[in-house]
């Protein structure tokens, strides 16, 4: 057959590792930037404000992806979040040479490297809208009358004797923010003027779930079993509750009016046929 033993004697070229080079580095920065849009995004430490947890020049790794999903911080956990509005003050500028800035940007870009320029901030979140929470000079954090036991506190410092607040009934869609390092922490006490200190959670970025460096720090960030304790998420609790009562109530009372119009138009109706059969 006319072209046949051609075809089967040249087998198609392997392209080079050079020209193959260019496409794999595309795809893997397009996935880099996927990652650090919908899923996760590496965050620096900037402040000694959450010690002994986590220290000035850690990187933790921040879901991003939960968000997306409808679901928003739980006590316990801790967050990265926009500035809600002079928290940080005036932004430092940066110490190193315009070829580091560079790299420092295109790699932020991606979500290699944490952003230069982002005024973000990360807290330990310990109250949620719909509780109320508290703290008298001497005494520990109170959530829905329930006192917090804060291992995770900076050693040395106390639960707020420097800075008393409450209560404050923290607003639906809304949170209350706490740095562990108390005596070292411009949180939600010290911004009362807005909002009674609470920030938005439209606001928050993701949860920070893991210190990935330096290496021999390494650790998950879990909830302290302290906000597991029974009774304290039943403020908030109430509210699901109460919006599936009064969503019940409407629909007892259309299928009660439908059966007393079907009774009704029954008894009118039954002289009627009584008649027809006599």
């Amino acid at each position: 057959m006319p072209g046949g033993p051609g075809k089967l004697g040249n087998p198609k070229k392997v392209r080079s590792f050079w020209k193959e080079l260019p496409i794999l580095v595309i795809i893997a920065l397009a996935l880099a930037l996927l990652i650090k849009t919908f899923l996760v995004q590496a965050f620096s430490i900037p402040s000694d404000s959450m010690q002994n947890t986590l220290q000035r020049g850690d990187r933790v790794l921040v879901d991003k992806l939960t968000p997306w999903f409808g679901s928003e911080p739980q006590r316990g956990e801790v967050v990265v979040f926009h500035d809600p509005g002079g928290w940080l003050g005036e932004t430092q500028t940066s110490d190193s040479g315009p070829v580091a800035e560079g790299i420092q940007k295109a790699l932020s870009f991606i979500g290699l490297m944490p952003s230069a320029e982002e005024k973000d901030l990360i807290k330990r979140v310990i109250a949620v809208g719909g509780d109320t929470v508290s703290c008298k000079r001497g005494g520990k954090v109170v959530v829905n009358g329930k006192p917090l036991d804060e291992p995770y506190i900076f050693p040395g410092n106390t639960p707020c004797d420097e800075k008393p607040f409450g209560p404050i009934k923290v607003p639906e869609g809304r949170i209350w923010v706490m740095g562990d390092h108390r005596q070292d922490s411009l949180d939600s006490r010290y911004h009362q003027n807005l909002n009674n200190g609470t920030v938005s959670v439209d606001d928050v970025v993701g949860r920070a779930f893991v210190v990935a460096w330096p290496i021999d720090r390494w650790s998950t960030l879990s909830v302290p079993g302290t906000f597991d304790q029974p009774g304290l998420g039943a403020a908030a609790a109430m509210a699901p509750s109460a919006v599936g009562l009064a969503g019940a109530v409407p629909i007892v009372l259309w299928r009660r009016r439908r059966l007393i119009a079907k009774v009704r138009a029954e008894a009118e109706a039954r002289p009627d046929r009584l008649t027809a059969d006599g």
